[in-house]
């Protein structure tokens, strides 16, 4: 059995770690690299950095931020926000990442996926997808991008699937209906997904307790499990959320 990861998010905006509710109403909680630098010694199995707003104002990422970040950690990174071109991925990996994920730049040009898989290897390709319950999809979830302020008229299973075949090495799936409510991950959402591809799927988008990251992994089959107001706001610490889990028999690493 493959160990499940645990995964905190750092929501980055203006330089600072925020996070909100259905990606709006933020506050800020922190220093990225301060936070990081905590989960890191506290035994998350990766990290993940979001620059949320770079691609809705159309510019570059804080790529001086990333660099702080990846010089505190030992743990694998992953990057995203405002990625749009491989000049960009680049960049990014050149300053401490060791994965990127786009979201935005994906759906608009499908192609840079498949092309940074073929670079970079497969594994360093993560394919985010923000999406939102809809009636008009098949699925019964749509796409949404700019930071989950457009939608695209994309079924979201259908999606995930496509980006798989074009390479995408794991899929990050946020439901935007649950994002920040800590009432839970949105399962059927999850499972759909995870029964559609055949590479790692991340859930995120409403932890609010290590019960909520059990069924996820029970429940749906997710992967890998990402939150960040648990952690960010000291509810809970890594080492909390992977002791709960290990007396439930989730195989989790040390």
């Amino acid at each position: 059995m493959v160990a499940k990861r645990i995964i905190p998010c750092l929501d980055v905006d203006n330089g600072r770690v925020v996070k909100g509710r259905r990606f709006v109403d933020l506050r800020e909680a922190g220093d990225p690299a301060q936070l990081a630098a905590n989960y890191s010694e506290q035994g998350a199995d990766e990290l993940v950095f979001l620059d949320i707003s770079a691609s809705r104002q159309n510019r570059d990422i804080l790529v001086n931020v990333v660099r702080n970040v990846a010089e505190v950690i030992n743990i694998p990174f992953t990057v995203g926000g405002g990625i749009r071109t491989m000049s960009d991925a680049d960049t990014v990996l050149r300053n401490g990442a060791d994965k990127v994920s786009i979201n935005t730049a994906a759906v608009k040009d499908n192609t840079l996926v498949k092309r940074l898989s073929e670079t970079y290897g497969a594994q360093c390709v993560v394919v985010a997808i923000d999406a939102k319950r809809s009636h008009k999809m098949l699925s019964g979830y749509e796409v949404y991008i700019y930071g989950g302020t457009s939608p695209t008229g994309l079924d979201a299973v259908e999606w995930a699937r496509r980006a798989a075949e074009l390479g995408a090495g794991e899929i990050l799936l946020t439901s935007i209906d649950m994002d920040g409510t800590e009432k839970g991950y949105d399962i059927e959402l999850t499972r759909k997904v995870v029964e559609a591809v055949d590479v790692p799927v991340i859930a995120s988008g409403g932890a609010g307790s290590p019960e909520h990251i059990y069924r996820v992994f029970d429940e749906a089959g997710a992967d890998a499990a990402l939150a960040a107001s648990i952690f960010h706001f000291g509810v809970y610490t890594v080492a909390d959320v992977k002791r709960f889990l290990r007396e439930r028999g989730v195989e989790v690493r040390l």
